[in-house]
């Protein structure tokens, strides 16, 4: 957790709701030399659905492993989280670690260890120390309920926020709410969700259908972000419905208040992922890029992912320097249908290059003014179909490398 809060951050926390069925507790398991909590534990009610989705490392955590698994049966009691260890890449001692835990808190729960989601975060290649989980969860059960501003200040790492975001949506004649807490600010690439998110409804919603919401909301939110294109071995976004709302149970595309709650979903979703960005570690640039006439939409969110994690373009952000040449470079090199001779590029509302050439005479200083400012906006047109994407990143700035290079000390 960083002192420095980000220049990108909301100016407050927001004002969430309480969810039926779902009561936050956190402790202090000390898993690093810090004086915060670093465990969470959350309860949910009996019924509760939950789904998910996870890293695509080929280097997954025990606790993805374990999520992986427990999301096939659709259910959920209890969520533990531990931040300042990833338990990744331990081994037997990791898996051993999980075990312990999920078979402490479903002792506790009263319920099977499969009803037990797990996430952890941090460092990776230190096994998580089964006797601090353990004295930590100890201390969460006993713990009182908490508010969710603590519960995302403890499972935050190098975060410099608390990030959360709240919807609604009218479903069987209800207005069922949506609440959710995400960490995230380095280690960020769409390769599903690069961060721990965790999403509650009051919605009676089935596990397929929920699951199914998630993986469409995950495409065009957590799936459009990047920071730096590593990829985490720790990615989860976890959902869960308790169902305490009392609308009929959402089970199909065509089930009424179904549309409005994916579109609930997607917007919660796409809230968390900003959040993400603007906590980017060192950020001090928001950036939006829209990629139109690509060959596809897969294509043409390709190219803006290899604009968005492009060193020479994230630093000319930082350097306010409207060096579009550096687009064109990685337009070229994505390996994506395009021809020279159509591109078009815009900064802001200024088109800067037409048609494979630069605007004769094109005024700079709306440019310069653009660049100054927080939020940046890339466009991008390749002239050559109808696909289009956006992406949204952040600039790369010293701060990156400061924080990074003294993450382990």
């Amino acid at each position: 957790m960083s002192s420095t809060r980000s220049p990108l951050a909301p100016a407050s926390f927001p004002a969430l709701p309480a969810i039926a069925g779902v009561t936050l507790r956190v402790a202090r398991a000390r898993y690093k030399q810090w004086d915060r909590c670093d465990l969470t534990f959350v309860t949910l009610a009996p019924g509760t659905s939950v789904a998910g989705v996870t890293t695509q490392s080929k280097c997954p955590s025990p606790e993805v492993e374990w999520c992986r698994a427990a999301l096939t049966l659709g259910r959920a009691r209890g969520l533990v989280v531990n931040a300042g260890n990833s338990n990744a890449f331990t081994g037997s001692r990791g898996r051993a670690a999980v075990e312990a835990i999920a078979a402490r808190t479903a002792a506790y729960l009263d319920c099977q260890p499969s009803d037990i989601l797990m996430a952890s975060t941090g460092v990776i290649g230190v096994p998580l120390p089964i006797d601090k989980a353990e004295a930590g969860l100890d201390a969460a059960f006993a713990a009182p309920p908490c508010t969710w501003e603590v519960a995302a200040e403890t499972i935050m790492t190098t975060d410099t926020f608390a990030k959360a975001a709240v919807t609604t949506a009218i479903v069987d004649g209800r207005t069922i709410h949506l609440v959710g807490i995400i960490k995230g600010s380095g280690m960020i690439a769409p390769d599903m969700a690069t961060m721990l998110g965790f999403i509650f409804t009051d919605a009676a919603v089935d596990s397929a259908f929920l699951q199914s919401a998630l993986s469409d909301a995950n495409r065009s939110s957590f799936s459009c972000i990047t920071v730096d294109s590593d990829t985490s071995t720790s990615d989860t976004v976890l959902a869960f419905a308790t169902g305490t709302a009392g609308n009929a149970v959402l089970a199909g595309a065509n089930d009424a208040g179904a549309d409005a709650f994916r579109a609930a979903l997607g917007d919660l979703c796409l809230q968390l992922a900003h959040l993400v960005v603007r906590d980017g570690e060192g950020a001090s640039k928001f950036i939006r890029i829209d990629v139109d006439g690509a060959d596809s939409d897969a294509s043409a969110h390709r190219i803006a992912l290899s604009i968005a994690n492009s060193p020479l373009v994230k630093t000319a952000i930082a350097g306010e320097d409207a060096n579009w040449g550096r687009v064109v470079m990685a337009v070229g090199k994505a390996g994506e249908p395009a021809d020279r001779d159509r591109l078009s590029i815009r900064f802001g509302q200024t088109q800067v290059a037409r048609n494979g050439l630069a605007v004769e005479g094109y005024d700079e200083a709306p440019v310069a003014t653009h660049l100054r400012g927080h939020e940046i906006d890339i466009g991008v047109d390749l002239g050559i179909g109808s696909g289009r994407a956006t992406v949204w990143t952040c600039d790369l700035t010293h701060g990156y490398i400061s924080i990074n290079a003294d993450y382990r000390s």
